[in-house]
């Protein structure tokens, strides 16, 4: 008797891997609107350098200036209810997320007005009202507790994503590979944004990376990468767009790698002796996010000069107003030293 065949076992299809989408086309809107919160992280961290320069601000102070582009292009991508988590260069993500330049400032000088009631600095701010999850210190440490973000967001069925930003440094990272593994395991929805500004501290990443496309660090946890001109906010959204509708999709984790620079050291006291002004001049001349934005309302007749000054001064009358409050504001009172505490 004739044994019948055996079917070949039905193969369930995968999503394509996606590539890098178009930038968006953005309407005059979208372009002021772009150009008033890069232009507000980029005066509020000149500020923030100054205070520190004239010992209001101690400690870490790791500035953001030539990255804007990336968080503002993610935040007009989101929804209510996405949460975002980085590492220590942090006042960019949070003013992207729409917190009160007071209170960061307030915090960033150990105010009591200040987001962790003056106690926690620049590296360790936190509200849970805009779904920001904090800078964190520890070169990496933010990528397990965004991944768990994801895992939350899963296990409560909403449809909320989780994005977790880190560096090229931190990318070499131990916890980061353990993170890939479950987010991929369990199909997370959590968009790994690698911010690679080129140097980790100090160091050229190709001197301290063998890999150094950042895209394809996920590829050995069947996670897709692609790569994304981080100078541009109409690229970034665009990324963040198919990002977010990937994770939305039940597709589980991706990583963006955002191709940025950041002007300054890699902190207030770092002096950037390893690259020459020439590369850092070129790229403000070239390649700067907020005047990218600034050529095109122009271009196209979009805002005039004035226009454009106009903005520009509404922008520091907001960041003056918030470094007068910190500088009035009162420091904590000592009985704090004892609150928020776990034992």
């Amino acid at each position: 008797m004739a044994t019948a065949a055996r079917k070949a076992p039905v193969k369930s299809k995968s999503p394509a891997n996606p590539s890098a989408p178009k930038p968006a086309d953005f309407n005059k809107e979208q372009e002021l609107d772009a150009y008033r919160r890069m232009l507000l992280i980029r005066r509020f961290e000149e500020k923030a350098g100054q205070l520190y320069g004239m010992g209001f601000i101690g400690g870490f102070c790791h500035l953001y200036i030539g990255q804007e582009a990336v968080v503002t292009g993610m935040k007009m991508s989101l929804k209510d209810g996405d949460q975002m988590i980085t590492a220590y260069r942090d006042h960019g993500h949070m003013l992207a997320m729409d917190m009160s330049p007071r209170g960061v400032m307030a915090e960033l000088t150990g105010r009591q007005g200040g987001y962790s009631k003056g106690k926690g600095g620049s590296m360790h701010m936190f509200s849970k009202e805009k779904n920001f999850y904090g800078g964190h210190g520890i070169v990496g440490a933010q990528v397990p507790l965004g991944t768990g973000l994801a895992f939350a967001n899963r296990y409560r069925g909403n449809d909320n994503v989780s994005l977790t930003y880190f560096g090229d440094g931190a990318a070499n990272q131990g916890q980061v590979y353990e993170s890939f593994n479950m987010a991929s395991l369990w199909k997370l929805p959590v968009i790994y944004i690698i911010e690679n500004n080129r140097y980790a501290m100090g160091t050229a990443v190709t001197r301290s990376s063998a890999e150094t496309n950042f895209s394809n660090r996920g590829a050995s946890f069947k996670i897709p990468g692609v790569k994304i001109d981080g100078m541009d906010v109409r690229a970034v959204k665009a990324a963040g767009e198919m990002a977010t509708e990937w994770c939305r999709s039940g597709n589980g984790p991706i990583i963006l790698e955002m191709q940025t620079y950041r002007y300054r050291g890699h902190s207030m006291s770092d002096p950037a002796k390893y690259r020459s002004k020439e590369e850092v001049q070129k790229m403000r001349s070239e390649h700067d996010p907020i005047e990218q934005v600034k050529a095109r309302l122009i271009g196209k007749k979009w805002a005039s000069e004035d226009d454009l000054k106009t903005i520009d001064k509404g922008v520091r009358d907001v960041v003056a107003d918030a470094a007068e409050f910190a500088q009035a504001d009162a420091e904590p009172d000592v009985s704090e030293l004892w609150t928020d505490v776990t034992h």
